[in-house]
């Protein structure tokens, strides 16, 4: 009867306690904080802004081809006053593609990502709890992903499929997947050796109620750390593909075919590459300044090192 009293007082004190407490409270304002998160905050702000109000902000239809935006040799345009980010090889402005080309690049690194987390977590879990041959058979297959090249791999699957938004989507989601699945195993099988997991089902606690009332609160940090972070990997792998020319097709905008549509001109007109790369750049570059940071203030141990 003590046993059962104590083992039930335990149980309820740490189902009551949020373990995530610090990560819930104040976690944008500890980020502003610190000079580089904040950097990495206003870049993403920035572009962001301009996917969203691409419409209105945008100076001009990124497919129309102006009879003024190329020179008598027909070759592209320097920046200028009408052009000030100069026209590509068609005679298009490049400020206008730059900026829906943001809308279609961070429309693509939010549903792979957000699909690739959602798979990888339920991987994770389902693997990293119940440990029989269904744990096995997925950390199996997990691996097996692992060992191919996560480029070819895309590569193989872009090629297969006709590109366009949702299938490069969904073959960049297919495999970004694995690495959250690794991580999120891994906590998993941690969490259900620990006393309260023990105590909650010696208490006849069900496994739903033990993965969201125990589990998925302490792996809140780590996803959101690891989603963020994604969103970089995304980015640049939506890139790459589109830079080949088996991701999203032109007309369409994105960062990658703006560079892969125009490098013929690297050398006589650079600002047609090195413009949407700095784009790619700092926009990645922002997602893991905000992704480290938030793994500094999220995990437990680095609480009070900063």
């Amino acid at each position: 009867m003590f046993q059962k009293t104590t083992s039930t007082a335990v149980a309820n004190d740490l189902s009551t306690t949020p373990p995530a407490a610090p990560a819930e409270r104040g976690v944008l304002r500890r980020l502003l904080k610190r000079k580089l998160a904040a950097c990495g905050l206003m870049i993403i702000a920035v572009i962001v802004s301009a996917a969203i109000f691409a419409p209105w902000i945008a100076p001009y239809n990124p497919d129309e081809q102006f009879f003024d935006g190329l020179t008598l040799e027909g070759a592209p345009l320097a920046p200028n006053a009408k052009f000030l980010l100069g026209t590509d090889l068609v005679g298009r402005d490049l400020l206008s593609r730059l900026i829906f080309g943001a809308q279609t690049s961070l429309i693509i690194g939010v549903i792979a990502n957000g699909v690739a987390v959602l798979i990888g977590s339920a991987v994770g879990i389902t693997a990293g709890y119940f440990r029989n041959w269904v744990s096995g058979a997925l950390m199996r297959f997990t691996d097996l992903m692992m060992a191919f090249p996560a480029l070819l791999l895309a590569i193989v699957l872009a090629a297969i499929f006709r590109p366009s938004l949702l299938i490069v989507a969904m073959v960049i989601a297919m495999v970004n997947w694995v690495q959250m699945s690794r991580v999120v195993y891994t906590e998993v099988r941690s969490l259900a050796s620990r006393d309260f997991i023990e105590a909650e089902r010696a208490l006849g606690a069900g496994t739903l109620r033990i993965l969201t009332r125990h589990i998925l609160p302490h792996l809140a940090p780590t996803i959101v750390v690891y989603a963020t972070l994604g969103i970089a990997t995304t980015v640049l792998l939506e890139a790459t593909l589109s830079f080949l020319g088996i991701g999203v097709q032109p007309p369409t905008a994105t960062w990658g075919n703006i560079i892969f549509e125009n490098q013929t001109y690297f050398t006589s007109a650079p600002w047609l590459v090195f413009i949407p790369g700095l784009a790619i750049i700092l926009l990645a570059l922002a997602f893991n300044l905000v992704g480290d940071a938030m793994r500094d203030i999220l995990d437990p141990t680095q609480q009070g090192h900063h």
